[in-house]
């Protein structure tokens, strides 16, 4: 719309810019526009601002006379690729100054985007005010305007969503515009795409940008970006400095070095494949092929991979790539075909963009039916190049880990793997890793397998089995001797330990590995669980947020943290359907009991176990037996989880049962949960204050709760997780 030429002042001798109007858009708009603009900069005096010397007209023109910059655009910076994480920060900074400055003066800019920043080597410059509007002092927004109808202000690839809906404008619109600006300075690509305005107009409104990952400082970085990047403006920062005082913060605790380039993470999800001749010999493999490819493909940094159960779930005879985009949240889906020819397979795999459908590879492999792991690395391999994921020494070296020695063996494994996913077929997966064990002794991801087959067996079916938590400790040490870097084993062990009530020690592992495999939801999930049982509670509900954000339907245990916080309001949001116990005991603390009172009697509680015997104990207490109440809560004495009895052991508090609640409470925190906050607040641990053995628990706990902080720190989980204070 407006051209701009170099000029100089002969009257104070200077160099200046003379902006104009185009002659093919010198209508009134474009007058009125370069007017704003006029008005906006003589407003602001400030470093970052552009300044202007004069407004005038020149045969009917008008023409503004602004400092003439030396520099490039930040549009021009980014041609050239992704920006270092030291010289982001820097340029982000100077842009929200600038933003800060123009916001204190009553105006919202509406078009920030890389092409109206611009670098100098004196510091950032804001350019280009107008489409900057006053923001209206009662009601905090501007009016939408429209330049005609139909037509939306700004630039597409950096509006808000308010702003796309038509709704009012306030500086939350530019926090949104700085996120996405940011977001492109660090990735080297603008966080929303689509081939169409249609298509970009709904990702800004509806999808999240892809994950950035790499060291910690982009991590954290990444997590501020998301935030900026909120779709309800109260949800984002709510001003220009909050966003700069938050990216100040997050280079602090990531360090300064930021010498690592950020990787958009690839979203992927595996279908099971159709079957096009069944089989009964080689039909599993319709679930385990896909499911052990991309298994191949975890640990690796620039790509976050859906569950097979989440595969399963989204899988459709014909697959709707707009649903399977939605409710799986991806950006690639591998779907393809399987058959059997006498002693041959044959597997047809494309790699299909997601929701656009567009194929981004297509592989046809074949080979003996005897010889399934040279299909899957096949298969790997060519994924690996048609996504061009960049790979680090180590990933190279784990994508080429763990060839089982015969065909035999994988095909025991990749038969376990299908049957372990349901929870009576536990005993027959663990038999068929062993047989693929007694086949190839060396095959380390069968060892992690059977160690979780173990864990889960002697947790859920065996009454916390001494004997299976041992046996699953050994598999999954073995596992670790054979691959150090096999995440799934460590993921397990690492929740192993907190069985063990060494959750100490599995947090510091789930950071150290976290530090360098921040794509993999799985970890922080861990870490969600291990923080919250040593009394870190901001730095679990900080991993979950980081879990979220790889993948939202990932399963972690926030709702107990939430518990533990006193905010039984966000327990129940996050617990509508989930852990019958914690919903109702949460409703009867916000004095909500009749309604948690319906909710257990709704509940059958026929079916032993430790949820049923917490919500039969609820039940009773509810309805004023106290003495049904605390024969109810008996089995619960036995479990081995130390979270499941500090429920107990306030449960037995509030009944009155003061020295038996003593009894289990020294026991959970010898045995691994010291949430020391969750001790000091929870009103329903009052009775025991004034007892002298209830403050010696908590000393024990402080000293416990202390050392992981220790811990935390010296493991560096402030900067994978972004916090200074893990405790609240």
């Amino acid at each position: 719309m407006g051209v701009v030429y170099a000029a100089h002042d002969d009257r104070l001798s200077r160099p200046l810019a003379i902006k104009m109007v185009r002659q093919a858009a010198g209508d009134s708009f474009g007058r009125e526009r370069l007017s704003r603009e006029a008005r906006a900069a003589a407003s602001i005096n400030h470093p970052s601002i552009c300044q202007l010397y004069e407004i005038g007209e020149e045969d009917g023109e008008i023409f503004l006379a602004m400092e003439l910059l030396q520099g490039e655009s930040l549009a021009a910076r980014i041609a050239r690729g992704p920006m270092s994480v030291p010289d982001v920060v820097s340029t982000a900074l100077g842009m929200l100054a600038g933003l800060d400055a123009l916001h204190g003066a009553g105006l919202a800019h509406r078009d920030l985007k890389p092409s109206n920043v611009f670098l100098t080597p004196h510091g950032v410059k804001l350019l280009d005010f107008g489409l900057a509007r006053e923001v209206d002092a009662v009601a905090g927004s501007t009016q939408v305007l429209l330049t005609t109808p139909g037509t939306i202000v700004g630039t597409p690839q950096y509006v808000a969503p308010e702003m796309l809906r038509g709704e009012g404008i306030d500086p939350r619109s530019d926090v949104f515009a700085a996120g996405a600006v940011i977001y492109e300075m660090l990735a080297g690509r603008p966080p929303f795409a689509g081939r169409t305005a249609v298509e970009l107009f709904h990702a800004i409104c509806y999808e999240q940008p892809p994950v950035l990952t790499g060291e910690p400082a982009i991590m954290a970085l990444d997590r501020v970006i998301n935030r900026a990047l909120a779709k309800a403006p109260q949800d984002r920062y709510q001003t220009a400095d909050a966003l700069a005082q938050e990216l100040r913060a997050a280079l602090l605790l990531a360090g300064t070095q930021g010498g690592g380039a950020a990787r958009a993470v690839t979203r992927l999800v595996a279908l099971p494949l159709r079957i096009l001749r069944p089989d009964p010999e080689t039909d599993f493999l319709a679930f385990s092929l896909p499911d052990a490819v991309t298994s191949s493909l975890s640990g690796l940094q620039s790509v976050v991979l859906r569950s097979s159960l989440v595969a399963a779930r989204v899988a459709g005879s014909t697959p709707d790539l707009k649903a399977i985009a939605a409710e799986a949240d991806v950006d690639v889906v591998l779907a393809g075909t399987l058959m059997r020819a006498g002693d041959r397979l044959r597997v047809t795999m494309e790699l299909l963009e997601a929701p656009a459908g567009t194929v981004l590879w297509s592989h046809s492999a074949q080979g003996p039916v005897g010889d399934l792991f040279a299909l899957q690395d096949d298969l790997t391999q060519g994924i690996v190049q048609a996504l061009a994921l960049p790979l680090t020494a180590r990933e190279q070296k784990m994508l080429r880990h763990d060839v089982p020695s015969t065909p035999r063996a994988y095909a025991h494994y990749l038969r376990a793997n299908e049957v372990s996913l349901e929870t009576r077929q536990w005993r027959v997966a663990r038999d068929l890793y062993l047989e693929c064990i007694d086949e190839d002794p060396r095959y380390a991801p069968a060892w992690a397998a059977l160690g979780r087959m173990y864990r889960l067996i002697a947790k859920y079916q065996e009454g916390s089995a001494p004997d299976g938590y041992a046996r699953a400790e050994a598999a999954l040490k073995r596992a670790l001797e054979l691959n150090p870097d096999l995440s799934t084993a460590e993921n397990v062990y690492a929740h192993l330990e907190v069985d063990l009530g060494r959750a100490s020690e599995a947090m510091t592992r789930l950071v150290r590995l976290a530090a360098t495999r921040s794509a993999d939801p799985e970890l922080f999930a861990g870490l969600v669980h291990a923080c919250r049982y040593c009394g870190l509670l901001r730095a679990s509900l900080a991993a979950f947020e980081r879990a979220q954000r790889l993948d939202p339907g990932i399963r972690a245990s926030i709702a107990h943290t939430w518990f533990m916080l006193g905010d039984y309001e966000r327990v129940i949001e996050v617990e509508r359907e989930g852990i019958p116990y914690v919903r109702n005991v949460a409703l009867m603390m916000m004095g909500r009991r009749e309604e948690a009172l319906v909710s257990l009697r709704g509940i059958d509680d026929r079916t032993p176990g430790l949820l049923t015997s917490f919500t039969s104990s609820l039940r009773h207490m509810l309805e004023g037996n106290v003495e049904e109440s605390r024969a109810a809560l008996q089995p619960i004495r036995e479990a081995k989880d130390p979270e499941a009895r500090f429920y107990l052991a306030r449960q037995l508090s509030h009944i009155g049962d003061t020295s038996s609640a003593l009894d289990v409470l020294r026991g959970v925190v010898r045995d691994g949960f010291f949430c020391l906050p969750a001790m000091v607040r929870d009103p329903w641990l009052d009775p025991l204050r004034a007892l002298p053995d209830f403050n010696e628990i908590l000393t024990l706990a402080e000293e416990r709760h202390r050392a992981a902080i220790v811990s935390f720190l010296t493991s560096g989980g402030d900067r994978v997780l972004g916090v200074n204070h893990p405790a609240q």
